[in-house]
């Protein structure tokens, strides 16, 4: 058997084992409106920088269409229409469809043509609009961190009870590829012996941020509608499109903005759900400016069985951490320790150490292959597009979701804790069974949100 053939295998046996597919049932076909050889319809929303490399991924992928293109920036709308749609260097457009443009989302869920929502709005809409999506029979995908709060990840999976029919995908693309499935199988069966600890970390070099209030709102934004469901404030100077992240009225900071990725591989790994404990320390080192979230923070998150996750976030200090032999370092990453070894994993690869620190194994993502399995894409190799595969095959129905939203918000769910035990200085005792915390009114204070009167969520 060629070493093509024994990875498709590999996969393919991952997948019938749920490592990483996040089983929730047995394959049935759930596209609704239409039949399995229909075009998958989807509406995108908020595509200034995310979301706009994401509707491209539709549009590449095989059955799928994007029907609306939606931001409350005219610009954004235009620049991704054209991206999608518009030929580009010599090559033709992705889709010969040209989407039509929707300021306000809403529209778009009221057309029975629409299979699915794609949200890569701001935190503060995340949960609000998968919630009102669900409502309107849409599929969605949402991008991480899926909720600006604990209160709204339970409401999420409230909806997806209730709506057991439609898929809802959180945006971890790197439960989509291949080495890392590959390494998580691997941890399963023994390669590090029995895994206790995993290290998450990001870095980044990001500069002061000044908002300044009493600014205009510029004539091309919807400033009403980007705030939707949060309460009303007025218009800052330097607020859109990116740093509204370090404001916790909308914002989530960077342990839900980045730290949710790695957090998610560390849990996924160590196959723990909720924590028992959970401490933070930390705070806004490196500047003294506007942010109101942490540049540096250290969380812990101890579980049952004699587990640990930690997670380091430097935003304002890039300096690399070493990573394995053969991955690059740098930015971002996981090792998960174990009693005989450690498995250092990136969206590179991985590689593997006993404890002398003796090389075991390297993997390296690139070998993985072009072919996306069960889907017919060909160069779908990044990790975006892999995911994006992995949503429209479970819409129809050939497929699990390798990210539903049952499995991702426990993992978003310790970067809430994280932040809320960082914002009240509390060693957070919490319930195993249902994540909650307990006996702490402070910190149960920043549980939930008010929202601005006639946007309340509903499930």
């Amino acid at each position: 058997m060629n070493e093509d053939m024994q990875r498709r295998t590999f996969i393919k046996r991952a997948a019938a084992a749920g490592i990483g597919l996040g089983m929730v049932g047995h394959l049935s076909p759930i596209y609704g409106r239409g039949g399995p050889n229909d075009r998958v319809v989807v509406a995108v929303m908020g595509v200034n920088s995310r979301g706009h490399a994401l509707a491209e991924a539709f549009a590449r992928a095989e059955g799928t269409e994007v029907g609306y293109i939606c931001d409350v920036d005219e610009r954004a709308i235009e620049r991704c229409i054209a991206g999608v749609s518009t030929a580009q260097d010599g090559s033709p457009p992705l889709q010969e469809r040209r989407p039509t443009g929707e300021v306000d989302v809403r529209r778009a869920l009221d057309d029975d043509e629409v299979d699915a929502l794609v949200i890569a709005a701001p935190d503060h809409w995340h949960a609000p609009a998968t919630l009102m999506a669900m409502d309107a029979g849409k599929h969605v995908y949402v991008e991480k961190p899926a909720s600006h709060n604990a209160r709204e990840g339970e409401m999420l999976l409230e909806a997806q009870q209730k709506h057991s029919n439609l898929v809802v995908q959180m945006g971890n693309q790197q439960r989509s590829s291949p080495r890392s499935i590959q390494a998580v199988q691997e941890i399963r069966d023994g390669i590090i012996g029995r895994p206790y600890y995993g290290r998450a970390w990001y870095a980044n070099a990001r500069g002061p941020t000044t908002f300044e209030p009493g600014a205009s709102v510029p004539d091309w934004l919807d400033y009403e509608l980007w705030q939707g469901p949060a309460p009303r404030r007025a218009y800052q100077e330097n607020l859109v499109h990116y740093n509204w992240h370090w404001l916790w009225h909308w914002g989530t900071g960077e342990i839900c903005n980045n730290g949710t990725h790695e957090i998610d591989v560390c849990r996924w790994a160590l196959d723990v759900d909720h924590p028992i404990r959970v401490t933070s320390s930390g705070g806004r080192y490196h500047y003294d400016d506007g942010w109101e979230a942490f540049d540096t923070q250290v969380a812990s998150f101890d579980f049952e069985d004699n587990k640990t996750i930690v997670w380091e976030g430097r935003s304002c200090n890039a300096n690399p951490v070493k990573g394995g032999q053969g991955l690059p370092g740098g930015g971002r990453g996981a090792s998960i320790h174990g009693t005989e070894g450690t498995v250092i994993i990136d969206r590179g690869g991985y590689v593997v150490y006993d404890n002398d620190n003796n090389l075991i194994k390297y993997e390296n993502e690139s070998q993985a292959g072009q072919q996306v399995s069960g889907t017919g894409i060909v160069g779908a190799g990044n990790l975006t597009d892999r995911h994006v595969a992995n949503f429209v095959a479970s819409i129809r129905g050939d497929e699990e979701p390798r990210a539903p939203i049952t499995d991702g918000r426990k993992s978003v769910l310790l970067c809430h804790l994280g932040n809320i035990a960082q914002r009240t200085g509390h060693t957070l005792d919490v319930d195993a069974s249902t994540g909650r915390i307990q006996n702490d009114d402070a910190a149960m204070q920043l549980w939930g949100r008010e929202y601005e009167s006639g946007w309340e969520p509903q499930v």
